[in-house]
């Protein structure tokens, strides 16, 4: 569903991100994710996310310490953290914690709800087939193609426009489940990726299935 008119910005406040990781992580699980772009709002409610915590983390970046690169993980909570990999695709993170203590969460998954044919257009300027919905934003890479985000959106405030999260009441009572972090090759006995239980829009979707029965994460 495509918004006519775009409603005023209600971000999270940095407070908000100023605390545990995965404390983070499961509050804006149903939040919405807002871009607003020169080609107008686009946004989806927020499905699937994966926590990283601080040097002791190895999956982290900031495993490798304080660098040019990982600069914007040891700033104030609230910050955008966009990196680049595998030379065609950005992720978004926003940073968690206080100032120094490196981590993030990434978002991973989006239900697409405002501006999904512009969405669709960025994607399938990418790709010759038609794009389903429920693939817009499955994934870290897609998601940033969806919402146009880009290196040029890394260190910027995500508590006030033109990138933030907002809360949403639809998304606000969700079940969540916890897995095992995916694409990765260290750290993945944690249980710090949450999915919005049976979301046809989560990157993959066959970890959803009995993932109610893993543990709880320890919290960080």
């Amino acid at each position: 569903m495509t918004a006519d008119v775009a409603a005023p910005a209600r971000p999270l406040p940095r407070e908000a991100y100023d605390r545990g990781t995965l404390a983070v992580a499961r509050a804006i699980l149903g939040c919405r994710l807002v871009h607003d772009t020169p080609e107008g709002r686009v946004s989806g409610r927020i499905v699937e996310v994966e926590a990283y915590h601080g040097e002791d983390d190895p999956a982290c970046h900031a495993a490798a310490g304080l660098t040019a690169r990982t600069a914007p993980l040891y700033g104030p909570p609230g910050l955008a953290y966009v990196y680049f990999i595998y030379g065609m695709y950005h992720c978004l993170n926003v940073v968690t914690r206080g100032e120094g203590e490196p981590s993030a969460v990434l978002i991973r998954a989006l239900e697409p709800v405002e501006g999904i044919e512009a969405m669709r257009r960025r994607r399938e300027a990418r790709r010759a087939r038609p794009i389903p919905e429920r693939e817009l934003c499955a994934g870290p890479g897609r998601l940033c193609v969806a919402l146009g985000v880009t290196l040029e959106h890394n260190r910027l405030d995500m508590s006030r426009p033109p990138l933030w999260i907002e809360p949403d009441h639809e998304g606000a009572s969700l079940p969540v489940v916890w897995t095992p972090r995916v694409g990765i090759r260290v750290g993945t006995e944690r249980l710090w990726r949450g999915i919005v239980k049976d979301s046809p829009y989560v990157s993959r979707s066959t970890l959803n299935r009995n993932a109610e029965t893993r543990p709880r994460p320890v919290a960080v």
